[in-house]
């Protein structure tokens, strides 16, 4: 009966005669229950013994009266295709909301609990069995939430928390990488002032977009969707949601969403969604030293900055209720790199002959990227991923299953038809790096083969294609 009752409202909700603008949010707690919680970051898997601070999926649903369009961003370091997939499928079932209406990704956070194996943790297998379930009572329920609103959308920018992490190895320098090469020209992270490194082999992207929404009658902050190129803080002990959900409370905060006379109504939404962040963190590699921090301390700095952003582009809102949505979704197949017979069976050999530390694991880069060589061989050559742009007006939004490098975001920002433009990565799936051409031919960590890092070198370029060719599609239909 309850699935009767909402499907009948969602009919009512896109019927013709009906043109307001409507919006709802709700954030869900996904924390896992059992301890020790697997935790995905690093090359070594770890285990979490309890929650710091919850891990939560953030919703904001909108609905102009005749499409619907849903941001969830899930605590996660990633989140697979497969989970994406069967959460929407669930929402599809439930509420009759189309599946490409709907784009899950994952904030990024190194501090939660692991949903897809990269490098050496694997999920828990009751965890990830569960997770769909609760992604789709969350969207369920936020979709519950819509009443008429006001939206609008703004950029501000924080320069000062962004830093592209990879730099050029200065001529006559190298460094060794884990297939035994010294011919990389690109270092990730290289460590405070590094001889061998000169400068940052790539710009940064310091926009903090916002889309928001508002109570049409009350003014009431319903919910607000922001973006930002940061990979992640780190700093706090797992399960922790980073920044991301730091960023969260304080702009519930800041904008008085938890104020008295809103008793009753559903609670405001904060999220943070990741943008363009493959090759940009929050680390200052041109100094020698970098600041102490207690615990959390940086998590704190970072959302308080970024949130100072957020604010000054809630102040330039224009406010409209008659806003039209629209979505275009496809399905882009591409080659998985692999080793070839001969570096598989070295693979295999270094597997046979390095051993494993005292926690079972592999410390060795060598052996940690020749597991990695003989998982890839598993895969099939070539895989689906799937693409989103979305129109909220004259702001249009793309969807990216990978860590994206920031220039593939600031082109985006520059060639679509609308007014502006941000790219959120890790979105409906779990596809690695995507590093430019270019930095392929640099080398360094995001582009090593392994489960983190193994699309096609040419995987950007048929991307960034593809998503312009949808935002010429969408720019088409807004026209007509």
């Amino acid at each position: 009966m309850n699935r009767v009752i909402f499907l009948l409202g969602l009919v009512l909700l896109t019927a013709p005669a009906r043109a307001d603008f409507r919006a709802g949010a709700h954030a869900q707690d996904i924390s896992p229950t059992r301890f020790p919680s697997p935790v995905n970051g690093g090359m070594k898997g770890n285990f979490a013994q309890g929650v710091a601070d919850p891990m939560q999926a953030r919703v904001l649903a909108l609905h102009d009266g005749k499409r619907a369009l849903v941001f969830c961003v899930v605590d996660a370091c990633m989140i697979s295709r497969e989970i994406c997939e069967a959460a929407k499928r669930i929402v599809e079932s439930e509420s009759g909301l189309r599946r490409q209406d709907i784009l899950i990704s994952a904030t990024h956070t190194h501090s939660a609990a692991t949903m897809t194996a990269v490098f050496q943790s694997d999920p828990d297998p009751e965890y990830t069995r569960a997770l769909p379930a609760m992604l789709a009572k969350g969207i369920l329920q936020a979709l519950k939430n819509l009443e008429p609103a006001e939206v609008g959308w703004a950029f501000g920018s924080d320069p000062a928390q962004v830093f592209n992490r990879r730099w050029y190895v200065k001529a006559g320098a190298d460094y060794e990488n884990p297939f035994g090469s010294k011919a990389d020209r690109a270092w990730m992270n290289p460590g405070q002032a590094n001889p061998k490194a000169s400068i940052p082999a790539g710009p940064v992207d310091p926009d903090v977009a916002v889309l928001m929404v508002r109570g049409a009658a009350d003014h009431r902050p319903i919910g607000l969707l922001a973006n930002y190129s940061l990979h992640y803080v780190g700093g706090n002990p797992a399960i922790s949601a980073d920044y991301f959900g730091e960023f969260a409370r304080e702009m519930a905060l800041r904008l008085k969403a938890n104020d008295a006379r809103y008793d009753g109504k559903p609670a405001f939404v904060g999220i943070m969604s990741n943008g363009t962040s493959g090759n940009i963190n929050n680390v200052n590699f041109a100094v020698p030293i970098r600041p102490k921090r207690a615990a959390g301390e940086q998590i704190k700095v970072v959302a308080r900055s970024v949130a100072d952003a957020a604010m000054s582009a809630c102040e330039a809102i224009k406010w409209q209720t008659g806003t039209r949505i629209e979505t275009e979704e496809t399905e882009l197949r591409l080659g998985v790199r692999k080793g070839t017979p001969e570096e598989l069976a070295q693979a295999k050999q270094i597997l046979a002959t390095v051993p494993k530390d005292k926690d079972g694991q592999w410390g060795d880069r060598k052996a940690i990227y020749a597991r990695e060589t003989v998982k890839l061989a598993d895969f099939p050559d070539t895989v689906p991923l799937t693409l989103q742009v979305h129109r909220i007006g004259n702001l249009s939004v793309g969807a990216i299953p990978c860590e994206v490098f920031v220039e593939i975001g600031l082109r985006l920002k520059r060639t679509t038809p609308f007014e502006r433009h941000f790219t959120i990565s890790l979105a409906n799936g779990y596809d690695g790096y995507l590093p430019t051409e270019e930095h392929h031919a640099l080398g360094g960590y995001e582009t090593w083969r392994a489960r983190s890092s193994y699309l096609e070198v040419e995987a950007a370029g048929k991307i960034t294609r593809r998503l312009e060719e949808m935002l010429g599609a969408l720019q088409a239909r807004a026209a007509r």
